[in-house]
């Protein structure tokens, strides 16, 4: 019997597990009860040793020595998803079960701790659980390796294959001081909007209301997902056909849960287009994080803050919420559009969001590299902070611990939010090449756009790498121009 179809078979096992690991994990995000968090760890590390139990098996990897050998037999499909296995494999089985137990128990004790802590703004509640993942991953680093570079090249490459952390540095350091610029021009042009300018009275359940029927016109299929509340707005795929967004809500302000929706459904428009019949291949798998934050910062920012979406969605918004049928169009966009230097980074606006990754990837690295200690990270945050910003955050909550992402074990994750809107601005541009495409944008038609990113990227989960996607669908490798061009055109001229 040929080995391709006994390993497709093991990788939809373990698809399985894993997306039951993620409906526990959505559920503790959501509704689970306080006290049950101790048995939810256990649940959560049970599962995920079982999983890679299986993926590093003596009977996975000879039938992977021996589907590599019978390539003639295999589709080109075939064949990436093998070399996918492979990659995947020579890293999974340097992590042994226990350490990935204990890494997977130790991360749902951490989100815990974390929503504790941000919730009373004290990072010493939370300090010992980051130390606690922090050794862990130096040790997922040491057995991963990384010859000739840093921990951090480990660590990225679980999210961005093949990137390496001084190439990364080396464009942000590229990128920061345009960056400034741009956001420097965008704050002082938008000193005279208030930052309550679209301040009203809107009822949660009219958000909700609002937040469906946008999602639903972009594309999203409320037939295979759902929106929840939680504490940090995040998206899961618990299934093929079973795709989750959640955000939160401020009663004042209607475009802090709508702008995350927007950006959620990117995600989830991403995992709604992969190939059903691959689900749990490489070939029905999102490709690399850059690449998928590609879709949430497409839809939230090219799409959802457009002049033409809101041509069309304002008049429906002051429907539903009468105190907008105050505002022009123009004067909506001025709002929707405001720059500050804000302390949040889920918050930001568009033109100073780069600057909090540039802050967060040089924390990272420090603490990896030893050069900062767990307990000082308070102060370098403030630091670094006031460099990029001018500004010191008032506390804990507002600075270190704003984000989950460390309390999920999600070190060397945030340079894919800039490789993200990199990638993003690249998209859109090229996508507009397309007549249908650009035609639809313009009457908020986004059905052809939506299309022509099902067709060069969702299509190809993991068959392509993340630089030949970009390359297949712009022409280029991921190039920042169009990023800063979209920037400037917005927020300068």
């Amino acid at each position: 019997m040929l080995a391709y179809p006994q390993l497709s078979q093991i990788a939809t096992e373990i698809a399985l597990l894993e997306s039951t690991t993620a409906t526990i994990g959505w559920d503790q995000e959501t509704y689970m009860p306080a006290n049950a968090l101790a048995h939810r760890a256990k649940q959560v590390g049970y599962l995920t040793g079982k999983g890679h139990g299986l993926f590093t098996s003596r009977k996975f990897r000879l039938l992977l020595d021996q589907a590599e050998s019978e390539s003639a037999e295999q589709t080109p499909v075939m064949q990436a998803n093998v070399r996918e296995w492979r990659r995947l494999v020579n890293r999974a089985t340097k992590l042994p079960q226990k350490l990935v137990e204990e890494f997977s128990e130790t991360s749902s004790l951490a989100k815990a701790a974390w929503v504790q802590a941000r919730k009373d703004s004290d990072f010493k509640q939370f300090a010992p659980h980051l130390d606690k993942l922090l050794r862990l991953t130096r040790k997922k680093a040491e057995r991963w390796g990384y010859t000739g570079g840093e921990p951090y090249d480990a660590l990225l490459d679980e999210y961005e294959p093949s990137a390496r952390a001084a190439d990364i540095a080396l464009l942000f350091d590229s990128l920061r001081p345009q960056l400034a610029v741009i956001a420097k021009a965008a704050v002082e042009r938008s000193a005279e909007v208030p930052a309550d300018v679209l301040a009203g009275d809107y009822p949660i359940e009219k958000q909700q209301q609002l937040n469906r029927e946008i999602a639903e016109s972009i594309g999203f299929d409320f037939d295979a997902g759902r929106i929840d509340t939680t504490a940090h707005p995040f998206c899961t795929k618990l299934g093929p056909r079973d795709v989750r967004l959640t955000t939160r809500y401020d009663a004042r302000d209607f475009c802090s849960s709508l702008f995350g929706v927007l950006h959620e459904a990117g995600h989830g428009l991403y995992e709604q287009g992969l190939p059903v019949c691959d689900y749990g291949l490489p070939s029905g798998t999102a490709v690399s994080l850059g690449i998928h934050e590609s879709q949430s910062r497409l839809w939230e920012n090219h799409v959802g803050r457009s002049r033409t979406f809101w041509q069309h969605w304002l008049p429906r918004a002051a429907e539903i919420f009468p105190s907008l049928s105050r505002f022009a169009l123009d004067d909506f966009l001025r709002g929707i559009h405001r720059a500050e230097f804000s302390f949040i980074r889920v918050e930001a606006d568009e033109a100073t969001y780069d600057l909090h990754i540039l802050l967060r990837f040089s924390i990272e690295r420090r603490l990896l590299n030893r050069e900062l200690k767990i307990k000082d990270v308070p102060a370098a945050w403030n630091d670094e902070y006031k460099a990029l910003f001018g500004r010191t955050p008032p506390d804990d909550a507002h600075g270190c611990l704003q984000d989950i992402h460390w309390s999920m074990g999600g070190l060397g994750y945030f340079p894919t939010y800039t490789l993200g809107n990199l990638n993003a601005a690249q998209l859109y541009h090229a996508a507009q090449k397309v007549d249908a495409v650009r035609e639809g944008i313009a009457k908020a038609d986004h059905a052809p756009l939506l299309a022509w990113l099902r067709e060069n990227v969702h299509a190809h989960g993991s068959a392509m790498l993340p630089r030949d996607i970009m390359t297949a669908a712009t022409g280029e490798p991921t190039n920042a121009q169009w990023h800063l061009e979209h920037l400037r055109d917005r927020f300068t001229r």
